[in-house]
């Protein structure tokens, strides 16, 4: 029998440790040059928000849809902001910088299929960000990421014979 494969959001630990990365890196943000000017004006839930739709994504429940509308309403946060290639690379270090401090798992699969999705994720951004605020936007499915290639986390064999 094959064992269940967990999601990313079961392996990274759950709603606690995923609203504690992103709070923790919203905490460093306001420090820092160059991601402090472009969250500057962001409310203070919006680390909330994001974490719940990161949670989806990674196949958390559905409650940036069911509250927030989606990944259409996501896409709408990020028309007319003007993020730049170096403002997105920074982001997605310091992201995973935080992740390190906090201890997620440092398994090559889940950081493979992590390191994907926020790639992925912010190089969306930085298009829909060179839009004008205010384009239609097409409601689209919610991304649903998972472990790739992998298909799992890795697990050692057992030595025991």
């Amino acid at each position: 029998m094959t064992p269940k494969v967990p999601t990313l959001y079961e392996w990274l630990g759950g709603s606690e440790v995923l609203s504690r990365l992103i709070e923790r890196f919203y905490l460093k943000v306001p420090s820092d040059p160059l991601l402090a000017p472009l969250f500057a004006s962001m409310p203070k839930e919006h680390f909330e928000h994001v974490a719940q739709f990161i949670a989806e994504v990674l196949g958390g429940p559905a409650d940036y849809s069911a509250r927030y509308g989606g990944h259409a309403a996501m896409i709408r946060h990020h028309l007319g902001k003007g993020i730049t290639e170096l403002e997105r690379q920074r982001w997605v270090a310091l992201l995973l910088e935080t992740a390190d401090e906090l201890q997620l798992p440092s398994d090559p699969e889940f950081r493979s299929a992590l390191v994907a999705y926020l790639e992925w994720g912010s190089r969306l951004a930085v298009i829909n960000s060179a839009l004008p605020a205010g384009t239609a936007v097409r409601e689209l499915p919610m991304p649903s990421w998972n472990w790739g290639v992998p298909g799992g986390p890795y697990q050692p064999e057992s030595t025991d014979s």
